[in-house]
Parts: C-alpha cells; structure tokens; sequence
C-alpha cells in the first residue's frame, strides 16, 4: 500500500480508462444485485414542488429563471425525494428500483481532498413492503451493497496489480450513532469516524440526523426523505488520506408517520403543503429504500487517488491548485 506521500502509479490517461471500466462494473452489478432499473433523471426541478434535496437543511441550491417562460428552477442537490416519485410514475412493482446518474452542484461545499462542488453519484430506489421498514431488512440492503463494493475492488485489482491493493474487510461492521458517541464522548463526529473507520476498515453508522443523547445528532440530514431510526452512511478507511471516507448516504425512507414527526422536530412544518409532502401523507406513493453511491469517491477511493480532483474535472481555488502542484497531483 502507498502512504500519502507516494505519487500515484497510474498516469492521466490509464486513469480515465480505469474509471470507465470502474464505474460500468459497478452500476452494472448494482443493478444486477438490487434488481433496479437505469433510467435518466432531471437536472432542473421546481421548488414549489419539494422534490429537491435539502440535504441538512441550510445548503442553498443554485437556482435561477428560465427567462423567456418566467419559470424559476433549481438544480437538483440529489434525487432523494424525486425517485420515490418516479417509481410510481413509471409503474415499478414491489421489489423493483431505478438508478441513474445524478449530476449536482452544491455550491455551499467547502472545497478539500474528498469535497467538490460538482457532485456525482448513482442514485437509487427501490419500492418495498412496509413491513420490510426494519433495523434487519436495512442491514440486509447494507451488505448486498458492501459486496457490490467488495466485487468491484477485486475486479479493479486483477486489471491493475501493479498498482492496486486490497482495502477492505470481509465483513462491514455495523453500528449506531449513540453506540459511537458513548464510544467516544469527548470527540468531533469526524474523529468519532476516523476512530471507528481505523479500526474497522468498512463501517455503517446507522441513525443519522436522530437527536442523541448529548443532544446533537450525528450530522445533520433532511427530515423528508431518510427515517432517521432507519438510514446511514458506509465509510471506509482511506489508508492513502489515513482517514475515514464516506461512499454512501442511503436508509429507509421516510413514511406518512415518521415523515410527520421528523418535519416537527425539525420545525419545517410549512413544507406538509408542497405536492410531494403531501401525496407521501395520504400514501399516495410506494414505501422505498434508497441512497447515493459517490461516483468519484468510489473512484478517488479504489484507484488509490490523493485528491477527488484526480478523478473528476471540477473547479479548485488557487491555493489547491498550488497545495496539489507542490505535492505532484495532477487535478484534471
């Protein structure tokens, strides 16, 4: 394994040529595994309608007017919301999904080695019973998801020996928000993510946006599209950052009772109004599970990259540009 001096093995264009071959691996066995179905998705939507994401409720999407029509339209910030809506549009059946490649710009993102504000990622859905809405069909999801990963950092090994190494565990360890901050009380979420990640390699931190018991949650996500009883996020350990990397938000989603609840605790009560927040409370749209993979990440991650900027064409400040030109990072 390369420490986080070393500078990559693999040049610009083999690069490119690995995350193609990368990423049609992976959407291609995700799709396979979960049984989803790609179709394309929007890049604008409408505010009124409540279908962007608010993420952890303070980001503000870029939005402008579409002039000559007078219509104000948002780039989306995800597809958390607009997939539940799509699936019953479309006619999926239970245990059926979409995916599709989400394209954002998050304007809000303080920019470093894992942040950018153009964001990628595949975005999924799938319809379930509501019965399935459970700690133990989550997990189930959890690790058909993680030997999706697992499979596709094998095969990405074999076309590249020379360059890449195994990363992840077996297994992915699965544990709660409160369990980590009882772990450990005096840290900052992300040291409370560094610690467990170190040691553990493949994590699911499970309850996210929930109040603990400390009386903060771990991080913050919106209270319209996760259950926060019922969601979380997949982290690896980054040997080459020496940190913990998030892959994946994703969880249960929401249903007319806890969406109800978590609007108040939130105090977002005015959004019950909007047409999505509305049809989800007269159970007018299927109960899912979902989430969003990172496509970069995924690619930063296994291709043993410094900086997501290696793997994708976004926009950087000068002193990034410098900072990664003094370290031999070539940003694309």
């Amino acid at each position: 394994m390369r420490n986080n001096s070393e500078v990559t093995v693999l040049n610009l264009k083999e690069t490119q040529m690995a995350i193609k071959s990368l990423k049609d691996y992976f959407q291609r066995d995700l799709a396979n595994t979960l049984n989803l179905a790609r179709i394309s998705a929007p890049l604008l939507v409408r505010p009124e309608t409540g279908l962007n994401d608010n993420l952890s409720g303070v980001e503000k999407a870029v939005n402008f007017d579409i002039r000559k029509h007078d219509i104000n339209v948002e780039i989306v910030q995800s597809l958390a919301k607009w997939k539940r809506y799509a699936l019953k549009e479309y006619g999926f059946e239970c245990y059926e999904g979409l995916y599709a490649d989400m394209n954002a710009l998050r304007p809000d993102e303080v920019l470093d080695e894992i942040h950018s504000v153009y964001v990628d990622q595949w975005d999924w859905e799938k319809i379930i019973k509501k019965e399935d809405r459970t700690d133990t069909y989550l997990k189930f999801i959890v690790r058909e998801i993680y030997e999706v990963f697992k499979r596709a950092e094998e095969y990405i090994n074999q076309v590249y020996p020379f360059a890449l190494s195994k990363k992840l565990p077996d297994e992915i360890f699965f544990i709660t928000a409160q369990e980590l901050e009882d772990m450990y009380p005096d840290f900052t979420d992300k040291e409370k993510e560094n610690a467990i990640c170190k040691e553990k390699k493949a994590v699911f931190i499970q309850g996210i946006g929930k109040i603990l018991n400390s009386g903060k949650p771990h991080d913050m996500r919106s209270p319209d599209y996760d259950d926060w009883e019922l969601n979380g996020d997949i982290l690896f350990w980054n040997p080459v950052l020496n940190k913990a990397m998030e892959l994946s938000s994703m969880g249960i989603r929401v249903d007319e009772d806890s969406l109800v609840k978590q609007l108040k605790i939130a105090g977002k009560e005015d959004r019950m109004t909007m047409p999505y927040h509305k049809a989800l409370i007269e159970k007018e749209l299927p109960y899912t599970v979902g989430g969003g993979i990172g496509q970069s990440r995924l690619c930063m991650f296994f291709l043993e990259k410094r900086h997501i900027g290696e793997v994708q064409a976004a926009i950087w400040d000068d002193k990034t540009k410098k900072e990664c030109l003094e370290k031999g990072i070539r940003l694309l």
